[in-house]
């Protein structure tokens, strides 16, 4: 073997002996791992790369495959160019929006004249499994990106063309498979035949790809219903093409010409406006007493929550709070998890049937004394307090576990309002790649728990997979009961929290394993010119995570 270097492989806990210059799919190769599908990518040192990367100096590699949600990300990437291709391929001419991820998918607009019908859907699926069976390379081309953005131009791809002119590099790398050109934020597949599982099903006026289950790969994601979940992100992009600005490239152009102000208070605006709307819509219920307010990981509930107060207010009613962190059983009662911890988010870990009992009673206009869970001794108390609602007064509960049924199984559902909110990124890096809502929701975190809980960013991204399926068991299957869903993403953000964001990305060491998604979030940031904050309103939902809020928290 001329000129070996020696890498170490996560998968075998063992070091190799590798030729100079060997790529990750022939060291896989020679490694004779077993993985069902093989691996769609790798981390070497904590960084993801494809399986074409060349190594030329020993290096720690770790092969993942779609049970990884980096491998993952890789896999999907790699789909939507084949869909892509297949499209183009089918239609020429046809412009193609990969969408919002929804239902377990991602929803996708192919732009045909007359809308899409379930016999171009088959046509499309058809002409995909041929691209796969056909075992297409995926070419990589790196070039000037002033060539690049001609390119994409060339072709219709306008918002490509913008996001690479934007970023300020001189070289961009790019893909081609059989003559069609993408980008693509991450890397691909080696070849079309490693998609060992799709689908494309009608899904409202477009399809839904459909991919893998990462905790079953040989099965498809079950599709979970999500009408409400689509009616808000549906109606978010109507206002960003109403706006102009439907991709990261038509901000970054927008902030150029001057008009970041104007994007700030039109998006605060249309905030506030779909607030004052809700709060409106449960002063006009005769029978309603409670709120009911729930969501995932900063998604901003709370100072929604304090937003929908006042706007409650000014429909002359008196928003009550109620904390559910008060109704906690006592510590020996909580569940334990797998590994034998305290499971705080466990349904059981609440006292339901008291808060039940004590909401029926308030509305019943009854007073009731309110307990007080002592987080040091792990007990329940008396507070001391007594609570009682007035004619006008109206309960406000916020809290992950406010719209599951068994919460206030015993109260009457005429008198309860259901909100759902959480940050449902709708601005699009370009019309091929969409920015996952848990980044949106990751890097906020990040931030705030920098600012307010002293935090690394390593720390955050280390628990991020515990609140993860924390979220997924007990927050998202319930989302589709609210009577209202709340979109708190701003059109701005990811712009506004890039500086705060960064340095704390870069704290983060190449030896850990989360530097894999530092890195990946650190290179995400960089396609958004930063904006001041200094001139975000003082109740911007933004100031939970930035700081200098009005509101008390």
């Amino acid at each position: 073997m001329k000129h070996p270097i020696r890498i170490r492989c996560h998968n075998t806990g063992q070091t190799h002996t590798v030729p100079l210059g060997a790529t990750l799919e022939e060291v896989y190769a020679s490694l004779h791992l077993n993985m069902p599908h093989g691996p769609t990518s790798a981390k070497v040192n904590n960084k993801v790369e494809g399986l074409h990367y060349a190594l030329f100096s020993a290096k720690d590699v770790e092969f993942i495959d779609t049970s990884c949600p980096s491998g993952l990300r890789t896999y999907t990437r790699s789909l939507f160019f084949v869909l892509y291709k297949a499209v183009r391929d089918l239609y020429p001419g046809t412009l193609l929006r990969i969408d919002t991820p929804v239902s377990n998918g991602y929803y996708c607009h192919p732009m045909l004249p007359g809308g899409v019908t379930p016999a171009h859907i088959d046509a499309i699926r058809r002409r995909m499994h041929e691209i796969v069976a056909a075992d297409l390379p995926f070419h990589r081309i790196t070039c000037p990106t002033e060539e690049a953005a001609a390119r994409f131009r060339s072709e219709g791809l306008e918002s490509k063309a913008l996001l690479l002119e934007g970023l300020g590099t001189l070289y961009t790398t790019y893909y081609t498979l059989d003559g069609t050109a993408d980008y693509f934020y991450g890397s691909l597949l080696v070849r079309t035949s490693q998609l060992f599982l799709f689908d494309v099903v009608p899904y409202g006026d477009g399809l839904l790809l459909r991919l893998p289950d990462p905790a079953n790969p040989s099965q498809l994601r079950p599709m979970r219903q999500q009408d409400k979940m689509f009616s808000v992100f549906r109606e978010q992009h109507e206002w960003n093409r109403i706006l102009g600005v439907q991709t990261v490239g038509d901000f970054n152009q927008a902030c150029s010409l001057g008009y970041t102000n104007s994007l700030i208070n039109v998006s605060e605006a249309l905030q506030e406006k779909r607030i004052a709307r809700m709060a409106d819509r449960i002063a006009s219920l005769p029978n309603c007493r409670i709120v009911l307010i729930a969501g995932p990981s900063s998604s901003g509930k709370t100072t929604f929550c304090k937003r929908l107060s006042v706007q409650l207010r000014v429909c002359g009613l008196r928003p009550v709070p109620l904390s559910t962190d008060d109704y906690f059983v006592d510590r020996e009662r909580t569940p334990l998890d797998a590994e034998g911890h305290y499971d705080f988010e466990h349904i059981d870990a609440m006292d339901c049937r008291r808060l039940s009992d004590d909401i029926n009673r308030l509305i019943a206009g009854e007073a009731v004394a309110t307990p007080r869970f002592n987080f040091e001794t792990g007990k329940s108390e008396q507070s001391g307090e007594t609570l009682q609602l007035a004619n006008n007064d109206i309960l406000v509960i916020e809290g992950i576990h406010a719209l599951n049924p068994v919460l206030t199984a015993n109260v009457p559902d005429s008198a309860k309002f259901k909100i759902y909110a959480s940050a449902l990124t709708t601005i699009m890096l370009d019309d091929h790649n969409y920015i996952p809502t848990t980044d949106n929701r990751l890097l906020r975190r990040i931030v705030r728990d920098y600012k307010y809980r002293a935090r690394s960013a390593q720390e955050t991204i280390r628990q991020w997979p515990m609140v993860r399926r924390g979220e997924e068991r007990w927050i998202f299957p319930f989302q589709e009961q609210a009577d209202e869903m709340m979109n708190t993403a701003l059109l701005f953000e990811l712009a506004a929290l890039r500086e705060q964001a960064l340095p704390l990305l870069e704290q983060v060491p190449e030896n850990a394993p989360e530097y894999s998604e530092a890195y990946r979030l650190r290179k995400f940031l960089q396609y958004f010119k930063p904006i001041p904050t200094h001139g975000l309103p003082p109740n911007s939902l933004l100031r939970e995570f930035l700081g200098g809020s009005s509101f008390q928290y």
